[in-house]
């Protein structure tokens, strides 16, 4: 059963930086992006930033010079560095991966699978 398990949110002030990882386990036979999207208190949830699995990247205009996104292929990892953060930035972060399942019959299926979310707060 494929996991994607987040870590790394928190409480944090104004300019200060956190760091976000997910890892995905159980069953990957690979991925091809991975991002991460957030969801604002009453408000939907959108795109902060992706990575394909060749390193190409995509960041929301809001966080373009202060979010970083990487990945580690052979750990299928991701991990978003967030550095000079605003209270605008409060939400809730999921992480996100379009992979390709492995079955024990060898046969594969290709999905979008998502974390549980992880609160990032940025208040003084």
């Amino acid at each position: 059963q494929v996991q994607l398990v987040e870590s790394g949110g928190g409480l944090v002030q104004p300019g200060g930086s956190l760091r976000l990882s997910c890892a995905a386990s159980g069953g990957i036979f690979s991925i091809n992006a991975m991002g991460w999207y957030r969801q604002p208190p009453g408000k939907q949830r959108e795109l902060v930033a992706s990575i394909t699995n060749g390193g190409s990247t995509n960041y929301a205009d809001s966080v373009k010079g202060r979010f970083t996104i990487s990945r580690d292929n052979a750990k299928n990892t991701v991990n978003l560095q967030m550095n000079s953060l605003k209270p605008e930035d409060t939400a809730v972060y999921s992480c996100n991966a379009d992979l390709t399942r492995l079955y024990s019959g060898g046969s594969h299926s290709r999905g979008d699978y998502w974390g549980q979310g992880t609160q990032v707060t940025v208040s003084s």
